[in-house]
């Protein structure tokens, strides 16, 4: 337990400082004209904003990704271990605290390992659809309380045999199926 709350609190230190050296933004905001999502068109972010925001879920995918790999790796040996699955769960539970950005681990099976990896919203209904199908990113712009956020998501594969020790009904996935996803909430700056 003290090696996963080592890795989990080494992660969070890490997020939270790169979230805030980059968290600043020297570019003017401008609307957005021409494409509406979910709000009128003058609270729309500019492009530049978005592919910023863009970025920045690309790499905190690449780094959440790589976590549960190395957690899998190095300290999922038998059925008893922490799974790094949990692991991940409980890093984007305090990753959320933080305030910078949203996170969850969700099922695309339909057999979760905890009930509250389900997708949840019609974004998450929608965004799994879309990576079972194929899809390699799903993404949308939502503005709340005036505030536009890019919601995006990512498949997660199979991408190691140990999987299957916590996960049996693993062991018959096409390679490259997405057995679950990562759904990101980023405000957009």
């Amino acid at each position: 337990m003290f090696k996963t709350g080592f890795v989990t609190s080494l992660a969070v230190t890490f997020l939270f400082i790169f979230t805030y050296a980059s968290s600043g933004s020297d570019q003017p905001q401008e609307s957005k004209s021409g494409k509406s999502t979910s709000a009128a068109s003058e609270q729309q972010p500019a492009e530049a904003a978005v592919k910023r925001t863009r970025e920045t879920v690309k790499m905190l995918d690449d780094i959440y990704k790589q976590a549960i790999v190395l957690i899998t790796d190095k300290y999922v040996n038998s059925e008893e271990d922490f799974p790094a699955g949990s692991a991940a769960v409980e890093l984007f539970k305090r990753v959320g605290k933080t305030g910078y950005h949203q996170v969850r681990l969700l099922d695309a099976t339909g057999e979760p390992y905890e009930p509250e990896n389900v997708a949840k919203t019609a974004f998450e209904k929608q965004g799994i659809q879309q990576l079972k199908s194929g899809k390699p990113y799903y993404e949308q712009v939502v503005v709340k309380d005036g505030q536009p956020y890019l919601q995006a998501m990512t498949p997660v594969p199979v991408v190691m045999k140990k999987c299957v020790m916590c996960h049996p009904h693993y062991q018959d996935v096409k390679a490259g199926q997405p057995i679950g996803a990562i759904s990101y909430e980023l405000p957009i700056k």
